[in-house]
């Protein structure tokens, strides 16, 4: 399967919605319990455009939505302003065949061309996969915090990784 990588348009908005509430019902991937809705995710994807930040897409011949990616600020304060926070997500039955791997490189290429500093992660830390993928691309874990959140009626624990860019 061919697959191609690009910018995120409206009309990706329908299969970007169906990844993220995927993601709300079945995973803890994301730790929120409210269905999204198409206006939601318009919204969300505006910003993302305002404010000059990247929300790619992984496309099947038939330009089908497979997953996508984005980063956005880490913080608000200007301090802050090197760093940028990603989000990645792989429909379901697409897992395990690169795509997430493709998505996270090209979004590292937007942000060192963005010249970005570091590039952070925060991922459920059962998440082992995501947490290989990470490895993989020269991501190093650089925080543990225990039961911060709770999803499916058991607390979660966040490991935050980081890439310096430069």
């Amino acid at each position: 399967m061919s697959i191609s990588i690009r910018d995120a348009r409206d009309d990706d908005l329908p299969g970007i919605l169906a990844i993220y509430n995927d993601a709300v019902l079945h995973s803890t991937a994301l730790w929120i319990e409210t269905l999204a809705d198409l206006a939601n995710r318009q919204a969300w994807l505006s910003e993302r455009n305002a404010a000059g930040f990247p929300v790619l897409v992984a496309l099947d011949e038939a330009g089908e939505v497979l997953g996508y990616a984005s980063y956005g600020s880490w913080r608000s304060n200007e301090g802050f302003r090197h760093t940028v926070e990603h989000s990645l997500y792989v429909r379901a039955d697409q897992r395990g065949r690169g795509l997430g791997l493709a998505l996270l490189k090209a979004l590292i290429e937007r942000a060192k061309s963005a010249e970005l500093h570091v590039m952070v992660a925060a991922i459920e830390s059962e998440n082992a996969a995501s947490i290989r993928l990470h490895e993989r691309l020269g991501f190093v874990t650089s925080g543990q915090m225990p039961q911060v959140g709770r999803k499916f009626g058991r607390w979660l624990d966040l490991t935050f990784m980081q890439l310096t860019l430069e």
